[in-house]
């Protein structure tokens, strides 16, 4: 089955929804909005869009063909090249809206059709009904980081010393460009108050998009690290929840010896993210390891919707 946006350029609005990702509470998590009916919006107008809405993403969807997805993300400033959190809340608002099946807890397949690629998702029914969403992400390359971190610690309003002395920052370059940067504990990543100017500033210089600080001392003991993801060079000061920059955390502890396989499936890397910011959220990230090497790496959770409604749409030429 195929649904398409109607092609007359008399279409005036747009059926969109909000959900929160990465949580089961509702006002938790990070936000996106999910605009269908979007292939006749040009891209001056979805950026317009984005920025009214004001979420950290928005994705507009342009056809749903079976279980194909024709997709695009923004931010408030951007074209996003992908969404972890965004692609969460693409595929539950689908299946709450019977434009994808998901007619038992078995996984089934999506694939997103982004404009530089395609993405794979897999989606299932828990128990209690929810929609979990697991994305397939490329493994990022992960460089030193030859970076002033002095200047950087006294961006982020810390002491150096409060950077962790026995793991390494690295940058992870994947389908966005991450400094992972650890902290030794809560209490300091308590204390990380951002110049976001500056910050802008120092990312823009350095070719970073965002800067995933975490730690292993967790707040809630079922979870491994805890993150406070700042992405002001992408239009978000700070995430509440973060796909893709926790699915590059999960690969560095991988690569850090932090977390180990073992024969019983993949590597399991829960974070808790967004309590600094009174959104809480758990992102999962599944790495499948062959040969010591990560041959699958998959990032998701759950959404709920928080706000559904239509958009009055200024249509212009594309």
């Amino acid at each position: 089955m195929t649904h398409r946006t109607d092609a007359s350029a008399l279409i005036q609005d747009a059926p969109f929804a909000m959900y929160d990702a990465f949580t089961d509470i509702p006002y938790s998590g990070s936000q996106a909005a999910v605009v269908l009916n979007a292939s006749q919006i040009s891209p001056k107008i979805r950026s317009c869009i984005a920025r009214e809405i004001g979420t950290p993403a928005t994705a507009f969807v342009n056809e749903v063909n079976g279980n194909r997805i024709k997709v695009q993300f923004f931010s408030t400033v951007m074209e996003l090249p992908m969404c972890g959190h965004g692609t969460v809340c693409l595929v539950t608002h689908l299946v709450d809206n019977a434009m994808l099946s998901c007619d038992s807890r078995n996984w089934h397949q999506a694939i997103l059709d982004l404009p530089n690629g395609v993405a794979k998702v897999e989606y299932r029914k828990t128990k209690d009904g929810r929609i979990e969403v697991m994305l397939d992400v490329s493994a990022a390359k992960f460089t030193p980081a030859n970076l002033d971190l002095a200047a950087l610690a006294k961006i982020l309003g810390i002491d150096i010393d409060d950077m962790s002395k026995e793991l390494p920052p690295e940058i992870a370059t994947g389908d966005f460009i991450h400094l992972c940067l650890p902290i030794r504990d809560l209490a300091a990543m308590a204390r990380l108050q951002p110049d976001f100017d500056a910050l802008t500033k120092f990312c823009v210089s350095n070719g970073l998009e965002t800067i995933a600080a975490f730690s292993t001392q967790v707040v809630n003991a079922k979870r491994n690290i805890h993150v406070r993801d700042f992405c002001p060079a992408v239009g978000v000061t700070e995430s509440a929840a973060a796909g893709t920059t926790n699915a590059a955390l999960a690969a560095y502890l991988k690569r850090n010896n932090c977390v180990q396989a073992d024969d019983t499936g993949p590597i399991i890397v829960c974070a808790e993210q967004g309590i600094e910011l009174g959104r809480p959220s758990q992102v999962t990230t599944r790495i499948k390891i062959k040969n010591e090497q990560i041959i699958r790496l998959q990032v998701g959770g759950v959404a709920t919707r928080i706000i559904e409604g239509r958009l009055n749409i200024k249509m212009e030429p594309l």
